[in-house]
């Protein structure tokens, strides 16, 4: 028989042994950074799609910033005449107009009567399109069939301002856009699927991530129609419920959300100094040695001035004289290693190098396989 005082204590005991499992299982599921991400961020529906659609057209009332040649004479004599108007090219003397190349995109089950937006670019000498109104411009797809009608005032993000000697330029006056400046005339016959399946297509292609959308799916419908068929394609097999009922499967898959398994890789641009460093990304132990060479080259002209009354055919002459420095900084030995992200930053900063350096550490790494992770430059 158990005494009171001995009950007490395998009480306190078997409440200090649940606290303990408690913040064991807390520190386990917060030691571990997860991400979770929506399948709608990371992958679309077969036959969801936008379509681009291209046109070419003329920008009118620039007042004398448009095309003084080329083919935007013609074009304008062409769409005189279809007005019931004879001119000629040599009559065009104005600078009041700019042929202009017209993009859009046609989205995914678009309507007749919606409206897009529309980007228009000059493809002549045109200094600017500001101000400009484009006329009614034919849009057309791939298959070179109208889908939409261009029209509107065209919105400009630069400026051009003053005039010769004195001219200022802000960002790029030459393209503009209209907001809601295409009118759908047609659309496009969109099939969801493939009969009873339907397919997602991953933004960016791997194994992990599919397998683990399609797993995710299949706990989610309680069945084990979703397979993973390769890197970037998880097929599904519609169930009989929702036969019926795609766009409401669709939305409900859309909203489920997975770990996504980032790969380990490093993104340099060279032109930029940009350096992107993933979370996965290891670096080995290491030492590092880094120093910049500077070469100074100086010339001065020095000039030659012969003495009055000096012999005949004596003249001036410039003589440059060159001066040659090369100075190296001091580099020593510096220890990097790290196991995580930040171990990585404050490695990297501790050798106090430029962005351009730095990238040249990193390949260094990855030619010597120090760095664990994909260098990728672009």
């Amino acid at each position: 028989m158990i005494k009171p005082a001995m009950k007490a204590i395998l009480l306190c005991l078997t409440a200090a042994a649940l606290f303990c499992l408690t913040v064991a299982a807390m520190l386990a599921f917060t030691a571990v950074p997860s991400r979770a991400e929506r399948i709608k961020d990371l992958a679309a529906f077969e036959g969801v799609r936008e379509n681009p659609l291209i046109g070419y057209g003329l920008v009118v009332g620039l007042n004398g910033a448009g095309d003084n040649k080329g083919v935007m004479m013609q074009s304008t004599v062409n769409m005189l005449q279809r007005m019931g108007l004879i001119i000629k090219e040599s009559d065009i003397k104005s600078r009041n107009t700019a042929a202009v190349m017209v993009t859009s995109s046609l989205p995914p089950f678009p309507k007749p009567g919606a409206r897009v937006n529309v980007t228009v670019s000059a493809i002549g000498n045109a200094k600017a399109l500001q101000g400009g109104t484009l006329l009614m411009t034919p849009l057309r797809g791939a298959d070179g069939k109208t889908y939409a009608i261009a029209q509107g005032s065209v919105s400009v993000g630069g400026f051009v301002g003053g005039g010769s000697g004195t001219r200022v330029v802000k960002n790029h006056p030459t393209t503009g856009t209209i907001t809601g400046g295409a009118v759908i005339e047609k659309d496009l016959p969109f099939t969801l699927g493939s009969g009873d399946y339907l397919q997602l297509f991953l933004y960016r292609q791997d194994f992990t991530n599919a397998s683990r959308i399609a797993g995710k799916i299949n706990q989610e419908l309680n069945f084990d129609g979703a397979a993973a068929v390769d890197p970037s394609t998880v097929r599904i097999a519609v169930p009989d419920r929702y036969k019926d009922r795609l766009p409401e499967l669709i939305s409900m898959i859309e909203t489920f959300q997975i770990t996504v398994d980032t790969p380990a890789r490093v993104t340099v641009n060279e032109r930029t100094g940009t350096v992107v460093i993933g979370e996965n990304v290891k670096i080995s132990p290491v030492a590092i040695a880094h120093g910049n060479l500077t070469i100074e080259i100086k010339t001065d002209y020095q000039v030659s001035q012969p003495a009055p009354f000096g012999p005949a055919g004596s003249e001036t002459t410039v003589v440059p004289q060159r001066d040659v420095k090369a100075s190296e900084q001091q580099a020593s030995l510096m220890e990097v290693s790290g196991a995580s992200l930040g171990d990585i930053v404050r490695g990297l900063n501790s050798l106090g190098v430029s962005p351009r350096d730095l990238i040249a550490i990193l390949q260094a790494l990855r030619s010597s396989g120090a760095l664990r992770a994909e260098l990728e430059v672009l």
